[in-house]
């Protein structure tokens, strides 16, 4: 299949460059999103709790749509309709469940992206992959096969049962996954290898000392965990500072890494594990393009932002690469 524009990845950043080129006149059949999960914004579905707050504002940090679509603060779920709608009103073509195995540029100029189910030829490339799939690790082993279903980098991919549940971080994933826990009846310890928190937003860091207030939550703080073990069944926290503690469960909110394996087998250039980025997030292989979390840095950013991410992209694409007009943004209200 010929396409202009292949994207990979049907998160926000992914519709939005999809939108962003549908808005500059591309064919809707010269445009195509591959997406490895069975829905749009999978990450989304899989790793934010289903009463989490979706703010427009990501950590305090103000943020406008330079495009066509935009955000309004509310729940995981009306994010995800209105991503979905989003995909029917601009009538993008997605096809689910179908990663990439991997993306090279031909002598000619277009790339070839080769997939489980077949092939593609397009003009262009923009990876709009998020990092949260790859969550990072921590620096000591972890015994899974002796704590399996009791230790996890999410809260919605199993069923978690128990008393008492243990966070490991001090972001807003982790405040996420701990109001999800309380609200759910479990006693919870938040561990932070820091004497302070600093990363979360205020409306999560407020309500955190709430909970601990509420006798629901006890901070760990300037704690570092030197290893897991099994005690009967059960994740047993060696703490370096204080005794070890038994748990139910053990959840681990250390934030994401960049897909480093799958970016240098495109060709793209690294510098210390993060990609070499020029104008609109193209790559140092002309004509593929990063959107999203992956142009975004270690601090990470809105959705709103990866938005605007697609929005770069495109106006570098159509300036360079496909000769399309660029819409203006919509009008203010």
């Amino acid at each position: 299949m010929a396409l202009d524009l292949l994207i990979v990845g049907g998160g926000p950043a992914g519709i939005s460059t999809a939108v962003e080129a549908r808005e500059a006149g591309i064919e809707g059949e010269k445009i195509l999103i591959l997406e490895k999960g069975p829905l749009h914004s999978y990450a989304i579905r899989k790793y934010y709790p289903d009463d989490k707050r979706v703010d427009a504002v990501y950590k305090g940090i103000p943020a406008i749509s330079e495009g066509a679509i935009t955000l309004q603060d509310g729940t995981k779920q009306q994010t995800l309709d209105f991503l979905g709608d989003t995909i029917r009103r601009w009538e993008l073509a997605v096809h689910y469940d179908e990663g990439v195995d991997y993306i090279k540029k031909r002598d000619d100029g277009e790339f070839d992206i080769i997939t489980p189910r077949g092939g593609y030829q397009a003009k262009v490339v923009v990876v709009a992959i998020g990092i949260l799939g790859k969550p990072n690790l921590p620096d000591y082993k972890i015994p899974r096969s002796e704590l399996r279903g009791h230790v996890h980098w999410d809260v919605t991919s199993d069923k978690l049962s128990g008393e008492r549940a243990l966070v490991v971080g001090g972001g807003d994933s982790a405040a996420d996954y701990v109001h999800y826990l309380v609200a759910r009846g479990f006693k919870v310890d938040l561990s932070y290898r820091r004497a302070e928190i600093t990363r979360m937003n205020q409306i999560n860091l407020a309500d955190i000392h709430g909970m601990v207030q509420a006798g629901r939550l006890e901070l760990l703080l300037g704690s570092d965990i030197e290893r897991l073990e099994a005690f009967e069944s059960r994740p047993r926290v060696v703490f370096r500072q204080q005794e070890p503690r038994v748990y139910d469960h053990v959840v681990y909110a250390l934030g994401g890494s960049t897909p480093a394996g799958f970016l240098q087998a495109t060709g793209i250039e690294l510098k210390g594990g993060e990609p070499l980025l020029h104008e609109g997030g193209e790559t140092s292989v002309p004509g593929l393009f990063l959107a999203g979390d992956l142009t975004a840095g270690k601090k990470g950013g809105s959705i709103i932002s990866a938005f605007n991410s697609g929005v770069a992209a495109m106006r570098v694409i159509c300036r360079d690469y496909l000769n399309c007009p660029i819409p203006p943004p919509p009008p203010r209200a």
